[in-house]
């Protein structure tokens, strides 16, 4: 019998080889990107004190559209941006979660850096 692929197992694989080579820091934080079917999530962490510094979703009560296409995900980009640097991070390393860097993630990190983050 032929077993199906788990390729949330697969992701969560490669999200752990990856966070093995990136960390964030209280002068450049993490960028981490969770991507379910319906909604985004972006925190923007630092892995040295274990605390989020910023955060952004588009399950907000405020959001007002969409949360499962490259338009939200802009948004979303674009609000932990903001709130980012109301806090006084302007740099961050990304970490795009064992997630392929194409559609909502791209758009996610686009919105980003269109909102002044630099990564």
């Amino acid at each position: 019998m032929v077993s199906k692929k788990d390729n949330n197992k697969a992701r969560l694989h490669r999200h752990v080889r990856v966070r093995g080579k990136i960390s964030g820091t209280a002068e450049r934080p993490r960028l981490s990107v969770f991507r379910s079917s319906n909604h985004i999530y972006a925190q923007v962490i630092d892995d040295v004190a274990g605390v989020t510094l910023a955060a952004a979703n588009s399950t907000e009560k405020d959001f007002g559209m969409a949360g499962g296409n490259k338009a939200a995900a802009k948004k979303v980009g674009e609000l932990v941006a903001k709130r980012a640097l109301e806090k006084g991070i302007s740099e961050v390393v990304f970490d795009r979660g064992g997630y392929v860097y194409h559609g909502r993630v791209a758009e996610l990190a686009e919105g980003a850096r269109e909102g002044g983050l630099k990564f």
